[in-house]
């Protein structure tokens, strides 16, 4: 830890002016910010009742049981909300349907935050309470997701925000946790957020050159350190969305938890990247997704194969967008409402089984199959008839009729010009 003044840190709270609470709700997960933010409501805030609330999103039964252990230690009783199912079956399935990338980043976090807002919005609405609190930095993310969703749920509550109300630095914070006695246990400043479709490790505290530890990864065996055997596996997708793996009909949270373990001891999963966040700045991001990795790769290959080239140039754009709203905290804004209509539509016909060999790091597609995709072999092929050749021959005479035009009107490059200077332009 950094050298700091615990006296200053504290003075700094007592004399930042304050909002009145008397009964507040608290997005809880167990992890540094959320355990921090119960002794913020005691002892800054001077809330007189705390509702806590966790939501499982499929981080794991250890995690909870760890978040549990700790609520116990603080003295509180957190609402526990399972909300796996919705997670998978309504956000991620849009996230898939949609190619959810953001600039490299499977969006997973900006999901889940999003949701974990409505829930915690909702349900301090019904209790009656008169603010929430909420662990997010000033310089991050996730406080635009947060305030948006839950302003968009309970206009009227006032919203904590200590680390950047106090501005708070992530070593003061370290500091109040042992000045206040507060039970952590985050190995790696930052410490990481866990869903089943991605994990974030340590965001917004990875530095430039910083090396990654082997053992900071869950689902993650590093390339050179994966089986030297190749492993083949099956995955059926029914519109859009993973169905079966390796012959097994599965609800899509249990394959993708199981995809996690298969891909990632296969070295598949690691991301290492710059990310723009909605404030502008750039951070190096370190994410782990297996699953998310290797559906995203094959769902697109399979739109490739079931759409129409119109569809897909189209496509590419409302993915693009949908991606950037999601990030910035407008999963419930209307235009993002309408593309998932759009896409709901267009993924009628993506359907297909891959066979798809997993070797330190690599994913190869060994097998497609599928009942609605648009490849015609027979038709296509240089080495069969199916296509007879001479019917290009009008259409080919048409396509060059613009090019004949400009010629004869004098505007082909004059000698000297530059080729992709246009003529008679200086």
């Amino acid at each position: 830890m950094a050298e700091i003044d615990g006296k200053k840190i504290l003075e700094k709270i007592e004399k930042t002016e304050k909002p009145q609470v008397k009964k507040a709700a608290l997005a809880y997960s167990g992890g540094m910010d959320s355990t921090l933010g119960v002794e913020f409501l005691r002892r800054v805030y001077k809330a007189k009742e705390i509702i806590a609330i966790t939501l499982d999103v499929g981080q794991g039964d250890e995690e909870l049981k760890e978040s549990d252990r700790k609520a116990k230690l603080l003295n509180i009783k957190p609402i526990v909300v399972d909300v796996k199912d919705e997670f998978t079956e309504v956000w991620l399935r849009k996230a898939i349907q949609a190619n959810s990338n953001y600039n490299g980043y499977p969006v997973a976090t900006s999901m889940t935050r999003q949701l974990v807002a409505g829930v915690v919005a909702r349900e301090a609405a019904k209790q009656g309470c008169d603010a929430i609190l909420e662990g997010c930095t000033g310089k991050g993310n996730d406080q635009y997701r947060m305030h948006n969703v839950i302003k968009y749920f309970a206009p009227e509550i006032e919203i904590l925000q200590p680390v950047r109300d106090f501005d708070l630095t992530r070593y003061e914070e370290e500091f109040l946790v042992k000045e206040w006695n507060v039970p952590i246990s985050e190995q790696i400043t930052g410490g990481d957020d866990k869903t089943m479709w991605c994990r974030s490790i340590a965001s917004g505290a990875v530095d430039l050159n910083q090396p990654l530890p082997d053992d900071i990864w869950m689902w993650l065996v590093p390339p050179e350190k994966a089986p030297d055997k190749a492993e083949l596996i099956d995955i059926e997708f029914k519109n859009g969305v993973p169905v079966s793996l390796n012959g097994k009909q599965m609800k899509l949270g249990d394959l993708v938890m199981k995809l996690n373990v298969i891909a990632g001891r296969n070295g598949i999963g690691k991301i290492d990247m710059f990310e723009d966040g909605i404030m502008n700045m750039k951070s190096r991001e370190i994410y782990e997704a297996p699953a998310a990795t290797l559906i995203l790769k094959l769902h697109g290959d399979l739109e490739q194969w079931c759409l129409t080239k119109d569809e897909i140039q189209f496509k590419k754009t409302t993915d693009a967008k949908w991606a950037y709203l999601v990030y910035h905290g407008e999963w419930y804004h209307p235009l993002k409402e309408d593309i998932d209509a759009f896409n709901a539509k267009s993924q009628e016909y993506v359907n297909g089984k891959y066979t798809i060999k997993l070797y330190k790091g690599n994913a190869e597609i060994m097998k497609r199959e599928s009942d609605t995709g648009l490849f015609n072999q027979e038709m296509r092929s240089i080495k069969s008839r199916g296509f007879d050749q001479r019917w290009a021959i009008g259409s080919t005479k048409v396509s060059t009729l613009q090019w004949m035009i400009l010629a004869k009107a004098g505007r082909t490059p004059k000698s000297g010009e530059a080729k992709n200077e246009r003529p008679g332009k200086k």
